[in-house]
Formats: structure tokens, C-alpha cells, sequence
């Protein structure tokens, strides 16, 4: 636990970042709150980055969260953290600079894993990722003189910029090693999305044994398939991503497959992770989606004020894309098996609300282009009611 009057160290200005921030400013903490991030642009929000700032549709400040208040909270931009000090209580940065706090909230995040990363790019072709607010202009810029677009990668995010380039009107391929958002969502709506994307003018190529980029001997960059080259004006890797971890290194803290945390987001009594870097559960696991990063950012928060008296997070799957002019709300333990009941609406109207179920019970719940509150989408999915304190 920490003292309300104790300095606590953001690092992270994400939407975890900023949402601890906020729920400490809530429950009462008058100390100084440091808020450190690497990147320049004030504070935003990724979802929009694939959509609406990489159309040009919505201007890339449309994406900044709402301002916190400067006269809390001190924001250092632009600093990337370089280690943590746990002995001397501090995180150095990469201006030389030290923040000694009495509380920390890791809330580092990932970024993109590129083909490079998988050892998938030995021609060290420039692959385009999608993560950052700077990534989604300099894709956007890329595009404007293009006329076709490869993206490796079947998953919400290669298909939302897929969908974004082929409503530009380029010749849009997806190169991916199984069914577009199979793992992620299970097959019946991966069916659904694959039928979408085809009809808008998708060319899908499945190949299991996965991409590589290479040179072709006119300099131009292509994906190599198997026996298939594949030529493309530019090219995107959306292959997942790679928690921020590596200024924790000789710290002792368990960083595989993320912060380690326990069910209140606790490092330990004065260190939280919260977000896309955090990994809890049995196994450990990482779980990047929007919902959990706010939600296990307002635990965390709780817990570093309130120490074993804060609530235990209740894990509640939300998560949503819009692509292909489907809209997916999905509430539950995704992959979600075998087919659907129709709750409301229709399947070939494409306005449905459907309830996926197991022994009887609702294990999971998708919105097709309805709009429903997020509470009845938890009912629907049979997902737990939090207890109010």
C-alpha cells in the first residue's frame, strides 16, 4: 500500500495509464502523480488508429483520450523509461533524469511484433505496422499513392485495416496461416467475417506455414508463399504484439508472458501492472483488449491505495471491431464453440444478438451491427455481475 500523500510513478500514458491516474485522483490521493510515456502526441486511444485516423476520415487529435488535469498530474512525454531501481525506489529515463515514487503502476503496454521480430524478414524490407498514432500516419500517408496493400495477418487488426484499404479502393490481399480471427473469435464468426471480407473485394490466402518478406530482383518488396510470390505496393505486418518489459530486466519481477500480477494487479505491496503488459490468471496469461486494460487499471489503482481491502478483479471478456460494415460487440470467454441461438434479430438481415451456450449455461455473446448496452451484453454472454462496494 501506499499513502495518499506518497508520489506515484505512471509509466505509461496509455488507456491503462490514464485510467489509474484517474481512479487514483478519485479515491482521494493528494500526493504528485508522474505520468511517463515514450511517445510524443498527448495521451490517446488506439482503437480509432486502424479505422477512422487510417481512412483520413477523422484527424489523427480525434484519438486523444480527455486531458487530465495538469495541476495533479505532471506528464513527461517523449522519455522513454529505461530501468527500474526497486532497492532505491525509482525509474531512471533515457534523459538521464530519476523519479523516486512511493508507488509505481506499470502500465508499458506492447508493441508491434513485426515479421522482422520472427526472423521472417531477412531482406529487411520496410514493413508498415499499426500501434502507435505516428504508425497509423505513416501508414496513411503510405497509402495515399498506392494501389495495393498485402497484410500478414488474419487477426481483428489485420482485417480492420484490410477493411479500411479496400473501401480506399486498393487491391487488398491477406496473407494469414489459418481463418481470419479463428483463434481469436472461433469459426462461426470467423465465417462470417472471412464471407464480408471476400465480398468487399478481400483476396484471403491461407497459407499454415506462414509469410516471409523478401527483395525481388527489381528491388521491389513482395511476400514469399511457399511456391507463390506476392507483390504489393505496401506491405503490413499485423502479427501481434510484444509487451513492454525489457526496463524490468535484473529486477526480479516475473515478466513471462507479461507483469506477473495477482488478482488485485499487485507486483508487490507498492508496484501494479495494469494493461496489455499485465499477464494474470491460470496460466499466466495477457489479455490486450480495451475493456480489461480500464478495468484492471482501476484494481490496480485500488489495490496500491487500499492494499488486500480493494476488490478483486472480476474478469468480464468485452471486446469489438468494426470492419466490412459488420459491427462485432463480443462479451464472453472467446473462442466461443460450435453454433449460436438467435436471442433478437437476424442473421441474414445481419442485425442479431446471438448467445452462445455450454451445458445449459450462456458462455458467451455477439451484438451483429445492434446497438445494446454493455451490461445486457454481459447478461446475454452469462458473463459475473461486479458486487458494489
Amino acid at each position: 500500500m501506499v499513502g495518499l500523500d506518497d508520489t506515484v510513478v505512471v509509466v505509461g500514458a496509455s488507456i491503462a495509464g490514464v485510467t489509474a491516474v484517474e481512479e487514483l485522483l478519485g479515491l482521494g490521493h493528494r500526493g504528485r502523480i508522474v505520468l511517463i510515456d515514450s511517445d510524443n502526441a498527448e495521451p490517446y486511444a488506439r482503437p480509432p488508429l486502424s479505422k477512422g485516423v487510417l481512412t483520413g476520415a477523422d484527424k489523427p487529435d480525434s484519438a486523444q483520450l480527455p486531458p487530465l488535469d495538469r495541476s495533479r498530474v505532471e506528464i513527461v512525454l517523449g522519455d522513454r523509461v529505461m530501468a527500474l531501481d526497486r532497492d532505491g525506489q525509482a525509474v531512471r529515463l533515457a534523459s538521464g533524469r530519476a523519479v523516486a515514487y512511493g508507488g509505481l503502476v506499470i502500465a508499458s503496454g506492447a508493441r508491434a511484433r513485426t515479421l522482422s521480430n520472427l526472423g521472417k524478414n531477412a531482406a529487411r524490407v520496410d514493413e508498415y505496422v499499426v500501434r502507435s498514432l505516428r504508425d497509423a500516419v505513416r501508414l496513411r500517408d503510405a497509402i495515399k499513392g498506392a494501389s495495393s496493400i498485402a497484410i500478414v495477418g488474419g487477426g481483428a487488426l489485420g482485417m480492420e485495416i484490410a477493411s479500411a484499404c479496400v473501401g480506399l479502393g486498393l487491391s487488398t490481399t491477406v496473407v494469414t496461416n489459418e481463418a481470419p480471427m479463428l483463434r481469436q473469435c472461433g469459426t462461426w464468426i470467423s465465417d462470417l467475417v472471412t464471407r464480408q471480407a471476400i465480398a468487399s473485394g478481400v483476396d484471403i490466402r491461407i497459407n499454415p506455414d506462414g509469410a516471409s518478406l523478401v527483395r525481388c530482383d527489381d528491388g521491389q518488396p513482395a511476400v514469399q508463399l511457399a511456391d507463390t510470390m506476392l507483390h504489393a505496393d505496401v506491405i503490413v505486418s499485423a502479427v501481434g504484439d510484444v509487451p513492454n518489459v525489457e526496463w524490468l530486466e535484473n529486477t526480479g519481477i516475473h515478466c513471462s508472458p507479461g507483469v506477473v500480477v495477482d488478482s488485485r494487479c499487485r507486483v508487490t505491496d507498492n508496484i501494479v501492472a495494469a494493461g496489455d503488459v499485465a499477464a494474470m490468471g491460470d496460466p499466466f496469461c495477457r489479455n490486450p483488449h480495451w475493456s480489461n486494460a480500464i478495468d484492471q487499471a482501476r484494481v490496480a489503482a485500488a489495490a496500491l491505495i487500499l492494499g488486500d481491502a480493494a476488490d478483486e478483479l472480476i474478469h468480464r471478456p468485452y471486446f469489438w471491431t468494426d470492419q466490412f460494415a459488420l459491427s462485432l460487440k463480443m462479451g464472453g470467454p472467446a473462442p466461443f464453440v460450435g453454433q449460436p441461438e438467435i436471442v433478437d434479430g437476424s442473421v441474414d438481415d445481419l442485425a442479431a444478438i446471438l448467445q452462445w451456450n455450454e451445458s445449459g449455461r450462456a458462455k458467451g455473446a455477439l451484438a451483429l451491427n445492434k446497438r445494446i448496452p454493455i451490461s445486457r451484453l454481459h447478461r446475454v454472454a452469462g458473463n459475473p455481475t461486479p458486487t458494489p462496494r
